[in-house]
């Protein structure tokens, strides 16, 4: 067997690698595939795809950078519809902006026998403005149905030749041939940085470029980079996986230094020192940090009659957190600056939090700000201005340094939002010195839940239910109380588990950060039990039950990161009908993870007509290597399995 699938997996190699994939040029016989040879559970397909960045130069330009795209997709049901709609994201500062040209798409069916090709016309495409820094051009292919194919191409003029978007090599469909190419003039030099667990193989080679220059033609070298792969598997997301781009197989070219004729060196980031020094040197970010006139008045009235200083920290947060509203955009840098942030109550991430900086360093306190990456931007693991896309603040006291996030309402002192929880930052001094910080939490968030049920003799179940949330969980849960209705908040609840039926609802301090949430309720629900003859069966969990392993590979080579320590505890007591007795309930057990990663204790006390039950679980790190991949999916596999054993009564 496992030799047919290698002479398979070598046959389609080498029809790949014969394909011929001119542009319309498609074949019956890609129209016909019904499905993925290599992964039959691929929804569409990469059949090509195509890249190439290289350098032109103009007298009235300079050098720009050019980037070509071709790509041809399989669709092989309606799942695969969403990869009709091509996103383009292009890079812009003031007046100078990356543009589209040549852009040329068809959808292509097979009708009737025959190939037909229906053309994107130029109102199917849309440009929007996403941000001072970013616009957007958007396009989603005519004519889609199961089978289809789609192919567009295009160029990317850009300016910025210091921003060159990674080669990704790995998508979320399987790709069946990929040709990426990438040639830089002697003139600029860069990095290349690979991230990804497949092995590919890269051909470089030197060549010869000109251009004209006035009336005399310049010669130069260019570097030649060419990556030829073929039947590249699509990178399965599994739960607890802070941003799969991490994993991806992409290549990334980083701008060292750039050294033209007759004219100096200038360098861009090579060492984490000089992104540093690039980032806090820039205006809109040290600047904007020795503004101070805007808000000192304020402050001098706030915290006049203080002397420590955490309080002192304590009262700016707070002051900060309510008096600037987040206007949802992630920047390290400013857009409208501090001041006008202050005045008109509302700003970046920048700007709050580069103002809340300034505001503990004029209180007496050693502040400092913290840069970031956030979970969808990925870990910056080369040096790269790129990789941070936002700003925190830390207070340096002994040994320690405390997180501060004012973008968040319900963020608390080391409780950051879920977003910035993404390895490690590095705090910049203003002696220019800088370390990095660990941003994932050491102290654990804690949900402990208490119910009181009573069992019915038919199998339902009615009681109250109490839970209380601390750090992490307690800010997710505000997030999502405090900003939804109601009504809609119970209904999206009781659907959760559903059918069940809530009544007496109650949140305590959901706007007091300094204690723990707390949800109370009265409930009933149908049908808990089995009831086989003068028996009856049950999991003393009921609906709250976990059913599934959210981990389900074999192997993961990626880590587990579940944000932040948890602990959870579940304290049940449960009243049994009249008329009944305990036969049977099942045993203690303790599970625990290696190297005190976790524990899982599951333990039962049976009186007369009462059951105690109590389970507790807690995963004492952030992020669980995959070298503890097969313990910590049996580890979910015991638990589940210790969830589902149940309780046996028997009528008197």
């Amino acid at each position: 067997m496992r030799i047919v699938t290698i002479l398979l997996s070598l046959s389609i190699s080498l029809n790949v690698l014969a394909q011929d994939y001119k542009f319309g040029k498609i074949s019956k016989e890609e129209l016909q595939e019904t499905y993925n040879p290599i992964d039959s559970s691929a929804s569409a397909t990469y059949l090509y795809k195509y890249r190439k960045t290289h350098f032109e130069y103009s007298e009235q330009e300079g050098f720009q950078l050019i980037t070509e795209i071709h790509e041809r997709i399989k669709i092989y049901n309606q799942e695969g519809f969403e990869y009709a709609t091509k996103t383009i994201s292009l890079y812009k500062n003031g007046s100078t902006d990356e543009e589209v040209s040549n852009l040329k798409a068809y959808t292509y069916n097979l009708v009737g026998g025959k190939i037909e090709d229906t053309k994107l016309e130029k109102q199917g495409i849309f440009k929007t403005e996403k941000s001072k820094y970013r616009n957007e051009e958007k396009f989603t292919m005519p004519k889609i149905s199961e089978g289809s194919i789609i192919e567009y191409r295009y160029k990317i003029y850009s300016p910025f030749f210091s921003n060159v978007d990674d080669f990704i090599f790995q998508n979320d469909i399987p790709i069946k041939k990929l040709i990426a190419i990438f040639e830089a003039p002697e003139y600029f030099s860069f990095k290349l940085n690979v991230r990804g667990f497949l092995k590919m193989n890269q051909k470089k080679v030197n060549k010869n470029g000109s251009f004209n220059l006035g009336n005399d033609k310049i010669d130069f070298i260019k570097e030649c980079y060419e990556y030829k792969l073929t039947n590249i598997p699509a990178l399965i997301e599994e739960p607890y996986v802070n941003n799969i781009n991490n994993y991806r197989l992409a290549v990334r070219y980083e701008l060292s230094y750039t050294k033209f004729p007759n004219s100096t060196f200038k360098h861009y980031s090579s060492t984490w020192e000089d992104v540093v020094k690039t980032i806090y040197k820039n205006s809109n970010f040290g600047g904007e940090l020795k503004k101070s006139g805007y808000y000192e008045n304020d402050i001098d009235a706030l915290i006049s009659s203080v002397s420590d200083p955490m309080k002192k920290a304590f009262l700016i947060f707070d002051h900060v957190k309510s008096r600037v509203k987040w206007n949802g955009y992630y920047s390290k840098y400013t857009n409208d600056g501090v001041k006008k942030a202050y005045k008109d109550q509302v700003g970046n991430v920048a700007e709050i939090n580069l103002m809340l900086t300034s505001m503990l360093r004029y209180a007496g306190l050693n502040a400092n700000p913290i840069l970031v990456s956030t979970r969808h931007n990925g870990i910056p693991l080369f040096p790269t201005r790129e990789g941070y896309n936002y700003v925190i603040t830390g207070i340096e006291v002994k040994d320690d340094v405390i997180l501060l996030d004012a973008t968040s309402t319900y963020s608390t002192i080391n409780v950051l939002p879920f977003r910035t929880l993404n390895w490690k930052g590095r705090i910049i001094r203003e002696s220019g010195s800088f370390s990095t910080i660990d941003l994932y939490p050491k102290q654990q968030s804690k949900n402990t839940t208490s119910m009181m049920i009573n069992l019915l003799e038919n199998g339902d179940i009615e009681g109250g239910f109490r839970s209380v949330k601390t750090n992490h969980d307690a800010l997710r849960y505000r997030q999502k109380y405090n900003t939804a209705n109601e009504d809609d908040f119970l209904e999206k609840l009781e659907n959760k588990y559903e059918g069940l039926e809530i009544s007496d609802f109650k949140v305590t301090n959901a706007l007091n950060l300094s204690k723990p949430i707390m949800e109370s309720y009265k409930f009933f629900k149908e049908s808990q039990a089995d009831i086989i003859g003068d028996k009856i069966y049950f999991s003393p969990l009921f609906y709250l039950r976990t059913n599934e392993n959210p981990f389900k590979l074999e192997k993961r080579e990626f880590p587990v990161d579940f944000g932040y320590p948890l602990s959870g505890q579940n304290r049940i007591i449960i009243s049994i009908p009249e008329g009944y007795n305990i036969e049977s309930v099942p045993k203690p057990k303790v599970v625990s993870l290696p190297d005190n990663l976790g524990t899982f204790k599951y333990n039962i006390v049976a009186s007369e007509n009462k059951i105690q039950f109590t389970l507790s679980s807690t995963l004492n790190s952030a992020v669980v290597s995959p070298v503890y991949y097969e313990a910590l999916k049996e580890f979910f596999n015991q638990m589940i399995e210790k969830e589902a054993e149940q309780i046996v009564l028997t009528r008197i």
